[in-house]
């Protein structure tokens, strides 16, 4: 069972649902039905929710293959909430800054980035490891 990630899956799955309301909303307000409609607010709003998704697929894959391989819960909590964390942060940065330079978006990429990483390697080692024991 995925116990662990299975919450993050579907935390992530929120934010997700959060940010395709955003897009409807600019949608609406503008009645842009398809693309963006040259309205920068619809652009921002879809590609904050584009970043997100880029980011949720690799590493919801790699926290449930290291849960799934014995890594230490902790490990999947903290990587877990940094992951949510880091797309909070990039979606809000992005979205105020309406995809200019931002704190938020600057930090929440830079911790992606630290979590994507940290999954890549304990992924990595928990499969040698396993591959060298068997």
């Amino acid at each position: 069972m995925l116990l662990i990630s299975g919450i993050y899956v579907a935390l992530t799955a929120l934010l997700l649902l959060a940010l395709a309301y955003l897009v409807v909303r600019q949608r609406l307000q503008y009645k842009v039905a398809l693309l963006d409609g040259g309205e920068k607010h619809i652009t921002v709003a879809m590609r904050a929710q584009a970043n997100a998704l880029e980011t949720a697929v690799p590493v919801l894959l790699l926290l449930m293959v290291a849960e799934l391989n014995g890594a230490y819960p902790a490990f999947l909590h903290v990587c877990g909430i940094g992951f949510l964390l880091s797309r909070f942060m990039h979606a809000w940065g992005f979205t105020v800054s309406q995809g200019g330079v931002h704190f938020g978006r600057y930090y929440g990429t830079l911790i992606t980035w630290l979590v994507l990483l940290a999954l890549i390697i304990r992924v990595l080692w928990l499969s040698l490891a396993g591959l060298m024991a068997g």
